[in-house]
C-alpha cells in the first residue's frame, strides 16, 4: 500500500481558493503534517499514513484474501436470505448467465455499502437521515502540476459564488494521482430531477473549479450521490452482522470511511474465527455490536459536523447574509484591504480555518477508540478508572494500556538490534502478552492456559537479554504496569486486560480473564483440558 499510495509528505498542504489558478484564501497544514503534529503520527505507529485510490487499494485486499484461500465472486448480485436456528441461506444472481442459486453459510457479512440490502433486509435499526444534499463525482485526467505541486495535497477546496447551483458554490478538487488525475465534487439540488452530466458539462466543471479552459482534459467517468447521516444502532440480527458503509453512513469528510470499515472487519473477523473453531462461545460475537456501533455514531456525526464547520469560513468572509454573486466575491477580494473592518475579517477567517484542524487532523477519532466493559466490550476490566484525556480527544490521541484500548506502538529491538514495534508482537490471529523479566511466570502461565484452553498466545519477555529489548525505554513509560505485571492484547490489538504486577496464581488468573473475553463456560476447560466444537 505504501509503494502504491501517495507518501505522507504530499497530502496535506489543503487549499481553500477562488479556483486553482484564482485567488488562494487560505491553506490549513492536514493529516498532521504540521510538523509539531508530525510527531504524533510518527509516535503512535511504526507506518506512515499515506493516500491510496479505492481502484488500487482493492486490487491489493482481493489479491491477499485469494491468496489466503478466499474464494471470490464477481458479477454476483445478492437477492435475499434466511436464517434459521443452524445457519443463513442466501440467493444470488451470476449477472453473466442470469442463473440464481443459494449459498448456505454458517453466518453472513453485510458489507454492501450505503444503500445495503442486507441491512434492509434484517431490519437493522438506524437514526438519522439519507440524501441531504446532492454530488456528483468526476474522475479526469489532466496535468495540474502547475498549479499544485509547489502546494502538494490530496484536498482543494473552491469556493465560487454563484456557479452553477448559486449560492455560495463550493466544490472541491481532489487529487487521485499525483498529479495528473483527479476527482472534482460539485453540489446539485437533490431536490430538483438529477442533472445528465454528459462530457461537455463535466469538462466545463472541471475547468470552471481549475481555473483555466486551456488545459486538455479528459474524462473518465461521472456519478451523483447522496450526503448522508445516517447510523446504525445495532450491526447484527441473529447470524447477519453488517459492517462498512452499510451500517455508517456519512460524507467523506475527516477520511474515515475506509479506515472505519477495515477497523469494523478486523473487530469481527477474529471473534468468528474463534467461535468457528469452537475456541470462544457464541457471547463473543455480541461484543462487535456493543464495540463497534459507538464509533459508528461518533464519525457519521463527525464528518457532518465537518461540513458544518464550513459555515464560520463563510461568515468571516461575509458570504452568508446576501445572495448575490457580486457581492460574495466583493467581499472575499475586501480581505485584503488596509481597514479595520478588513483587519477584523482576517482575524475572523484565520479563528474559522483553526477549525478545520477537526476536520483533518482528528489523530484522537482515527486511532483513540476504547471500549469499555461497561457497555459489553470482549474486555475485563482492572479496576483502574478510564484515563483522563490530558489534550482535546478529537485532536489528540492518547497512548494507554487501559483494557479496552488499542496498545500502545512502541519501537523495541530484537536480538540482532533492528527495530521492532509493539503491534508487530501483536495481531497475527492470536493474542499476545507483554511483560518484564521480573514477570516471566506469566510466560509459563500463558503457555499452560492456551494449552487448557486450545488457543495460541505469544507471551514475549521484554529486557535486556531476551528476545525483544526495550532499548529507548520507552515501553517501561507507556505500559502503565509494574515490571512484573503485564498486558494482555487481543488478535485485534485492543488490550483485553492487564495486571499491575505478579499475582499469587498467574495461570488461574489468566484463565479466568480469557474465559470471561472468550465468553466460555469454565467447567468446559476445567474439567476436560481442551475445546470440543459447537
Amino acid at each position: 500500500m505504501l509503494a502504491k499510495g501517495t507518501e505522507h509528505a504530499l497530502i496535506g498542504d489543503t487549499v481553500i481558493c477562488t479556483s486553482l489558478a484564482g485567488d488562494e484564501i487560505g491553506r490549513v497544514r492536514t493529516f498532521c503534517t504540521h510538523p509539531a503534529r508530525a510527531a504524533d503520527y510518527t509516535m503512535a505507529s511504526p507506518s506512515p499514513s499515506c493516500d491510496i485510490p479505492q481502484t488500487f487499494l482493492e486490487p491489493i485486499l482481493i489479491g491477499h484474501a485469494a491468496s489466503r484461500g478466499s474464494r471470490i465472486r464477481f458479477d454476483t448480485e445478492y437477492l435475499g436470505l434466511t436464517q434459521d436456528a443452524d445457519g443463513v441461506t442466501v440467493r444470488v444472481r451470476d449477472r453473466v448467465t442470469e442463473q440464481e442459486f443459494r449459498i448456505r453459510a454458517d453466518y453472513v457479512l453485510g458489507a454492501d455499502g450505503g444503500r445495503s440490502a442486507v441491512a434492509a433486509d434484517i431490519g437493522l435499526p438506524f437514526e438519522g437521515q439519507m440524501d441531504l444534499a446532492g454530488s456528483m463525482n468526476i474522475v479526469f485526467h489532466a496535468d495540474l502540476s502547475a498549479y499544485v505541486s509547489h502546494r502538494p495535497s490530496v484536498l482543494y477546496w473552491i469556493l465560487q459564488p454563484g456557479s452553477d447551483i448559486g449560492g455560495i458554490g463550493m466544490g472541491l478538487v481532489r487529487m487521485v494521482r499525483p498529479w495528473n488525475e483527479w476527482l472534482t465534487v460539485w453540489g446539485y439540488d437533490i431536490n430538483q430531477p438529477p442533472p445528465d452530466v454528459d462530457d461537455a458539462m463535466a469538462t466545463r466543471i472541471v475547468h470552471e473549479l481549475v481555473g483555466d479552459d486551456t488545459i486538455p482534459v479528459t474524462i473518465r467517468s461521472t456519478s451523483l450521490w447522496g450526503n448522508n447521516k445516517m447510523y446504525a444502532t445495532s450491526y447484527r440480527s441473529g447470524r447477519v452482522f453488517c459492517m462498512g458503509d452499510a451500517v455508517h453512513r456519512h460524507p467523506p469528510s475527516n477520511g474515515l470511511g475506509s479506515n472505519t470499515s477495515v477497523q469494523d472487519a478486523y473487530n469481527l473477523a477474529w471473534k468468528l474465527a474463534y467461535v468457528l473453531r469452537g475456541q470462544a462461545g457464541e457471547g463473543l460475537l455480541d461484543t462487535y455490536d456493543a464495540e463497534r456501533a459507538p464509533i459508528g455514531k461518533q464519525i457519521v456525526l463527525r464528518a457532518n459536523k465537518s461540513i458544518e464547520e464550513f459555515g464560520p469560513i463563510f461568515e468571516a468572509l461575509g458570504l452568508t447574509n446576501t445572495g448575490d454573486p457580486e457581492q460574495m466575491r466583493a467581499r472575499i477580494a475586501a480581505r485584503t484591504d488596509n481597514t479595520p473592518e478588513a483587519a477584523a475579517q482576517r482575524e475572523a477567517l484565520r479563528e474559522a480555518l483553526e477549525l478545520k484542524n477537526y476536520e483533518f487532523n482528528t489523530h484522537g477519532i482515527e486511532l483513540g477508540q476504547r471500549y469499555s466493559a461497561d457497555y459489553g466490550a470482549a474486555v475485563v476490566p482492572d479496576g483502574t478508572p478510564e484515563p483522563e484525556f490530558i489534550r482535546d480527544p478529537q485532536l489528540y490521541y492518547h497512548p494507554t494500556t487501559w483494557p479496552g484500548a488499542r496498545v500502545p506502538h512502541v519501537w523495541l529491538a530484537d536480538r540482532t538490534g533492528h527495530k521492532v514495534s509493539t503491534h508487530d508482537l501483536s495481531g497475527k490471529g492470536r493474542f499476545a502478552l507483554l511483560t518484564g523479566i521480573s514477570g516471566e511466570a506469566w510466560t509459563d502461565a500463558a503457555a499452560a492456559v492456551a494449552e487448557k484452553l486450545g488457543i495460541e498466545i505469544a507471551a514475549h519477555v521484554i529486557g535486556p537479554g531476551r528476545e525483544h529489548i526495550d532499548v529507548y525505554e520507552d515501553w517501561a513509560r507507556t505500559r502503565e504496569v509494574a515490571e512484573d505485571g503485564c498486558v494482555l492484547v487481543r488478535p485485534d490489538a485492543h488490550v483485553a486486560w492487564r495486571s499491575t504486577n505478579l499475582v499469587d496464581d498467574p495461570a488461574a488468573t489468566l484463565q479466568q480473564v480469557l474465559t470471561a473475553v472468550l465468553a466460555l463456560q469454565t467447567s468446559r476447560h476445567l474439567t476436560t483440558g481442551s475445546v470440543e466444537g459447537d
